[in-house]
């Protein structure tokens, strides 16, 4: 693999202009290392200006020639219409790394119809700030020079995990739905503090610093949450009363049953791709 290897982004929405923006901002990659499709030339052309990249509207078979990694940062519906596209395109020499939630390698591997190393990822939207999480599991054909692509890919916009690929369903609902769960908890402490008389701002600043600086100090220190909340806690303290009513209200039940729930839905998308794909009998 080359030291310098030219990155395919195909569908820079959301996730993969994160990923464009933190691979950019970390210096694993250049502008002039990557390529990004998405629909439109208006689009194409905004890309294009915000990161100084070569970016196309449509053509991903272009973008897939000009490429050593190929990111398919598709919806997974759009999937199978996408690998037709380029899948003679995916020849020696190229890896495919797919971050379509829910969209099985097996999959994958069967629109292709040769033997080619496909990797799955699941990464999440903090990878724009450096500070995302990834899961990354490959199929029979990836080697380990394949792995020593992917890996610092993903690992400069966060940090990196392996699982087997039949985890990935409990991953897209933990982390991959993960920024949302704490978005809302940033804005329901944030009302909070309005409720009790903080301005916007202060009250704003308070819980993204707060959510952020608990998380930093989770990581950092290696300690359970569990130990680090019960050194806030002071008997008969302010702390202990807000813990007794989110215990009342079950807030650890609601995020279990939440990610159970995406959990679920995760293996339901994916039962659902596969039969669309399964030839008719």
């Amino acid at each position: 693999m080359t030291e310098s290897p030219r990155i395919a982004v195909l569908g820079a929405g959301n996730m993969g202009g994160a990923l464009i923006a933190g691979m950019l901002r970390s210096g694993f990659a250049k502008p002039g290392q990557l390529t990004a499709t998405v629909r439109s030339p208006e689009k194409a052309a905004a890309l294009s200006d915000s990161y100084g990249i070569r970016a196309l509207p449509g053509r991903n078979l272009d973008a897939v020639e000009n490429a050593d990694l190929v990111i398919a940062a598709v919806k997974p519906h759009l999937m199978s219409g996408l690998l037709e596209e380029i899948r003679w395109g995916l020849r020696e020499g190229r890896i495919l790394v797919s971050i379509a939630a829910a969209f099985p390698i097996a999959l994958i591997e069967q629109h292709i119809g040769r033997p080619f190393p496909v990797f799955r990822a699941m990464p999440n939207t903090p990878a724009v700030v450096g500070e995302g999480v990834t899961a990354i599991a490959g199929n029979s054909h990836a080697r380990q020079e394949h792995w020593a692509l992917v890996e610092p890919a993903f690992r400069s916009v966060g940090a990196v995990c392996y699982l087997d690929e039949d985890q990935f369903h409990a991953v897209t609902a933990l982390s991959g739905a993960g920024p949302a769960y704490v978005y809302m908890v940033i804005e329901a402490m944030t009302a909070a503090g309005l409720k009790v008389g903080l301005s916007r701002d202060v009250a704003a600043r308070l819980a993204e610093q707060t959510v952020l600086g608990a998380a930093k100090l989770v990581r950092d220190s290696g300690t359970h949450p569990a130990i680090l909340r019960d050194r806030v806690v002071t008997p008969g303290g302010v702390t202990i009363a807000g813990l007794h009513e989110l215990e009342r209200h079950g807030l650890r039940a609601m995020f279990m049953t939440a990610v159970e729930a995406a959990t679920a839905h995760s293996r339901q998308l994916s039962g659902k791709l596969n039969d669309l794909a399964r030839p008719a009998e």
